[in-house]
């Protein structure tokens, strides 16, 4: 295999190193994944590949597999370093850049995860979606006085913000308005080539 291959799922989290592979301009090829059925558009034993089960995975050239969004989109910027999507490693800029991925990993990500969960009553949601709004409003700060989340240079950091922004407007029905910054910086994102692309293919809108 002389490209990569994206194991994804439309409006997954996936879409975060989907686009990071159009920005470094690696050639890949797309497979779409069946969360519920755990199968493999292409045939491939998906949970062979992922015994995670869960989408992204990645897999190189080489045939090793990645299968952690926020560190597969670092391995990407590493293996396009003339995109500048992610600075130097061992430089501060770089601990910064992985300070953003794993607050949005953790924080906006997988904090967000039990208002998926049909078994949480609505007391639960709504305190969750109060702790939430606090986090967003730490990306807004984030973001404030900046075209993009860590300055003037689109990162590998963007794309998964746009997801989670993304989740919050469209699964949570929640409002980005209540942060000027943040609804700006989406609106920036969803009009890069690069994402319109992505959504496009995954067949998704912004």
């Amino acid at each position: 295999m002389d490209s990569y291959r994206l194991y994804y799922a439309p409006g997954a989290c996936s879409i975060s190193p989907h686009v990071a592979l159009r920005e470094a301009k690696l050639p890949f090829e797309l497979v779409k994944v069946d969360l519920r059925a755990k199968t493999a558009a292409n045939g491939d034993d998906w949970l062979a590949m992922n015994p995670k089960g869960y989408v992204p995975a990645l897999r190189a050239p080489n045939g090793d597999v990645i299968t952690e969004g926020a560190i597969m989109v670092q391995y990407i910027a590493d293996h396009a370093p003339t995109s500048k999507l992610a600075p130097p490693a061992g430089t501060m800029d770089r601990v910064r850049l992985a300070e953003a991925l794993h607050f949005i990993a953790t924080e906006l990500h997988k904090g967000s995860s039990p208002l998926y969960n049909p078994v949480a009553n609505e007391d639960y949601k709504v305190q969750l979606r109060e702790r939430l709004s606090s986090r967003f409003a730490v990306l807004a700060s984030m973001v404030h006085g900046h075209t993009w989340l860590m300055g003037e240079q689109f990162t590998v950091a963007d794309p998964y913000a746009f997801y989670v922004m993304r989740a919050w407007k469209k699964v949570f029905h929640q409002d980005l308005g209540t942060w000027p910054d943040l609804a700006a910086y989406y609106d920036r994102l969803a009009a890069r080539p690069t994402i319109a692309e992505s959504l496009k293919a995954e067949g998704l809108e912004a």
